[in-house]
């Protein structure tokens, strides 16, 4: 096992007790004896970004996925990555992060939706919504939506 790894879990299990600017230090000063581990990138961004602190985490993202994750933790990465961009107001690129995400993980839904939100902001109103509507259609065991899948899909498809 990797010598970071206990501590690693340690952090981040108290990070569900609600001490998350104590976690934030702990993960620091942890990146400092292992600075080149992807995980510990991943936890520092996503504390930041959990914190607010979206323009300090988009270092970490980038410095996570460079470094290479595993495929569950990257989805997280790549979507939190994405989102951040999009916060920090890079929407090409949080677009062509969450589209890379959608491709790498096409059963993760979560980036349909993150890129609805970038294409809006992107003001490409129409392929957000009809994104929007795929996911509901595909998604959706609600009674009243699953009766009209085949209408929204057919409408979602019309849309101009």
């Amino acid at each position: 096992m990797n010598p970071w790894r206990d501590e690693l879990d340690a952090i981040t299990g108290a990070r569900h007790g609600g001490q998350i600017n104590h976690v934030l230090d702990l993960l620091k000063q942890l990146d400092a004896r292992f600075p080149n581990v992807a995980e510990i990138n991943y936890q520092l961004a996503w504390t930041c970004d959990v914190l607010g602190h979206e323009a300090e985490a988009l270092p970490f993202y980038e410095k996570a996925v460079a470094l290479g994750l595993p495929p569950n933790e990257l989805s997280g990465a790549l979507l939190g990555l994405g989102s951040t961009l999009r916060n920090l107001g890079q929407h090409e690129r949080s677009a062509e992060v969450l589209r890379s995400g959608r491709a790498q993980f096409p059963d993760n839904r979560e980036f349909d939706v993150f890129l609805a939100l970038t294409l809006h902001d992107l003001g490409r109103h129409t392929e957000a919504t009809k994104l929007l509507l795929e996911v509901i259609a595909d998604t959706s065991d609600d009674p009243g939506l699953t009766a009209y899948q085949r209408a929204i899909r057919f409408h979602a498809g019309k849309l101009t």
